[in-house]
């Protein structure tokens, strides 16, 4: 199985031509009946050696972890971070197993994470924001060396946490302003995905899979105040809350057509179906409001599935030329 990511190397390495790489990934379409660019492909798993894989790995950092922390449990999480990136050595530098790196990149940084709080817990209130310090540039240093599409993602989580742990340290006050912090932090996130985005619009490069995991990042940043600021977390819903939760998914739909991605409106559909189940059930439909909220929802999604290109079409053509330029291409 040979993805987008192999073609591309193959093209820099002069194996393809340009063209040639073009009329492969073209023929393809052509064949499957679908367009590559108007899917979102991210590499997950090759095969079923990489769930194989990753149980095994899974298995061995736990069993490292727990050795290590007999002696103390600092010793345990250094013990996981040196032999995650020895694994990383094998299965991602010369395997190139996508799922297997995404948990060797993960267990990497969040155990660099915890070993750096477990020695300095005792510090005082710096201890978190000097881990999540420690923990950013680990996650850099593993992107120079492996270029995981999920590092930069979990970089700049550990980064913002870095800095809303300084915050917190230096003024304990500001924790009451958390849900405006997250707002902020997930606009500069999303802020930062469409640049990502707009330098591959053909979505045929690793920077690509590095838009993913960051519009995987920013959505949850974003969507979170947007709905609590709506006070639909707070068991009752009104008619007129459930008509601004309607607005705001529509307009999240609408922003997910422009730029092709779905992950705004994945991380909305929990708040979505609780407003509209709780309002239902302000209604008497008590037995099942979850379930009548569920197949409403479902079936706009599904419609919005099976005609997505079509819908898409006809936003785009409703915005000025220069931005449909920094956006996927219709096919």
């Amino acid at each position: 199985m040979y993805t987008e990511e192999d073609i591309s190397s193959a093209v820099e390495a002069g194996i393809f031509t340009k063209a040639a790489a073009a009329a492969f990934r073209a023929y393809v379409a052509k064949n499957e009946g679908a367009t590559p660019v108007d899917e979102e492909h991210f590499r997950l798993i090759t095969g079923f050696n990489d769930i194989f894989v990753v149980i095994a790995c899974v298995l061995f950092l736990a069993s490292v972890a727990w050795i290590g922390a007999t002696s103390a449990q600092w010793v345990g999480a250094i013990s996981v971070s040196v032999m995650a990136w020895i694994l990383a050595e094998f299965f991602i530098r010369k395997r190139r197993m996508a799922l297997p790196a995404i948990v060797l990149t993960l267990a990497f940084a969040g155990s660099v994470l915890a070993c750096v709080f477990l020695l300095l817990k005792d510090i005082g209130r710096y201890s978190l924001f000097i881990a999540c310090a420690f923990a950013t540039v680990a996650a850099w240093l593993h992107w120079l060396r492996f270029r995981v599409p999920i590092t930069i993602a979990s970089g700049v989580a550990v980064g913002l946490a870095c800095m809303v742990a300084l915050l917190i340290a230096a003024i304990p006050e500001i924790k009451d302003w958390m849900i405006t912090i997250s707002l902020l932090s997930g606009v500069a996130v999303f802020a930062l995905v469409l640049r990502w985005d707009a330098t591959d619009t053909a979505r045929q490069t690793r920077r690509s899979d590095v838009a993913f995991w960051l519009h995987i990042l920013a959505a949850p940043l974003l969507v979170h105040p947007m709905f609590a600021s709506l006070g639909v977390l707070h068991g009752e819903t009104a008619i007129g809350q459930a008509m601004a939760v309607i607005a705001l998914y529509i307009a999240m739909a609408v922003i997910a057509l422009c730029i092709d991605r779905r992950a705004l409106m994945v991380s909305a559909l929990a708040y979505v179906l609780y407003a509209f189940s709780t309002l239902l059930k302000q209604h008497g439909v008590v037995s099942l409001n979850l379930a009548i909220a569920a197949l409403a929802i479902g079936s706009a999604l599904l419609l919005l599935s099976a005609f997505w290109h079509t819908s898409r079409t006809h936003v785009l053509r409703l915005l000025p030329l220069a931005v449909q330029m920094r956006l996927p291409p219709l096919r």
